[in-house]
């Protein structure tokens, strides 16, 4: 599979999101050709700030995996990390993240700040940024412009 593909099934998860309610942000972990985790917003449904996709994500494939090093593994998330989910990529050991549209406001994968590739730092994820970004936007913009 590729990119599009795996982007998509984060799609679907934001989908899922946005139909509970909450921000459409969905996250799929690859490692290898597996998909070990799925997950999208829950920060409204389970009441806790952490709740962002990537977070989710990241704790279901380490569960799934039986460590907390994801090295080998890709994270696809809709929207450009936050710098929470950005800190936790890089904690994570992460080797590569995809996402779709950027976020100006919070982005820390290159908007604000590039968290995942500081060379200061013990980690650094190769990132591709981009991937349906349309799609990923046309999500956000939708849900928000229905809630005003």
């Amino acid at each position: 599979m590729d990119d599009q593909t795996y982007m998509q099934r984060a799609l679907t998860q934001a989908a899922v999101a946005a139909s509970e309610g909450e921000v459409p942000v969905g996250a799929v972990i690859v490692c290898g050709d597996t998909v070990v985790a799925e997950a999208h917003n829950r920060r409204e449904s389970d009441r806790d700030p952490l709740a962002h996709a990537e977070i989710l994500a990241i704790r279901q494939a380490a569960a799934v995996l039986g460590r907390w090093r994801l090295s080998g593994c890709t994270l696809y998330v809709t929207l450009e990390p936050c710098p929470m989910c950005a800190g936790a990529v890089v904690n994570a050991r992460v080797d590569r993240l995809v996402f779709g549209a950027s976020d100006p406001r919070a982005g820390a994968v290159g908007s604000l700040l590039n968290l995942v590739q500081d060379g200061r730092l013990n980690h650094r994820a190769v990132v591709t940024p981009g991937v349906e970004a349309e799609a990923s936007a046309q999500l956000l913009k939708a849900f928000f412009a229905a809630r005003r």
